[in-house]
């Protein structure tokens, strides 16, 4: 069986989700120390003004050394509405915004208690949308080394910047923007998005930033 394992992020980069064509399984990491600066809980779209990075507010505390299925959502501050209102601003003119934005929204406005919920609850959404069939499982406790699958974990994808492109909504404005948001790929090519994944899948410059870590 070919299995990856990750660990949860919130609208991963579409560098990630690429790795999922062949694979029959995805573990994500469910024991692991919470990190700051990472897709665990930021996002990035491309707005009219460019990039921008989304972030998940999280409850004051020292997050960086507590289990993430403990680091919790703050609503102490309405992001939500922030987060709805970029998304809807970034996308509102992309061929399929109509087809993902309400789901996507209710999904923000469940107030879902803990970051890792969420995350995997955008996960779920994504896989379904694409029709991807992979099976999802969780890591049992924390190991250093899983001989067995594919260990993606704690990967810079910034590093990785595809050559493969697609139609983006403010492209004229900025050129191809890469390795954005899984969002992008979904707003702006819909059910197209699997086969963009798997040209990206076969793009050799992710095998060597693999290879790199």
């Amino acid at each position: 069986m070919t299995s990856i394992l990750h660990e949860s992020q919130i609208f991963g980069p579409i560098s990630l989700f690429s790795q999922y064509i062949g694979k029959e399984k995805l573990c994500i990491e469910k024991h692991e120390h919470y990190q700051k600066r990472s897709f665990r809980n930021r996002y990035s779209i491309l707005t009219a003004n460019g990039p921008v990075t989304l972030s998940i507010p999280l409850k004051k505390g020292k997050n960086a050394g507590t289990n993430i299925n403990d680091v919790q959502i703050s609503y102490d501050e309405n992001w939500v509405e922030k987060h709805v209102h970029a998304i809807r601003s970034a996308y509102g003119k992309s061929p399929y915004f109509e087809f993902y934005f309400d789901d996507l929204e209710k999904i923000l406005k469940k107030k879902h208690p803990s970051l890792f919920l969420l995350n995997m609850d955008t996960l779920y959404y994504v896989l379904k949308k694409l029709k991807l069939q992979i099976a999802v499982e969780y890591t049992d406790s924390y190991q250093k080394d899983y001989p067995d699958m594919t260990d993606l974990r704690n990967i810079n994808w910034n590093l990785y910047q595809t050559q493969i492109k697609y139609m983006q909504v403010w492209e004229e404005k900025f050129n191809f923007t890469p390795n954005l948001s899984i969002l992008d790929l979904l707003f702006c090519t819909g059910p197209e998005s699997v086969s963009v994944l798997t040209k990206m899948n076969a793009d050799g410059n992710l095998i060597v930033l693999l290879n790199e870590i």
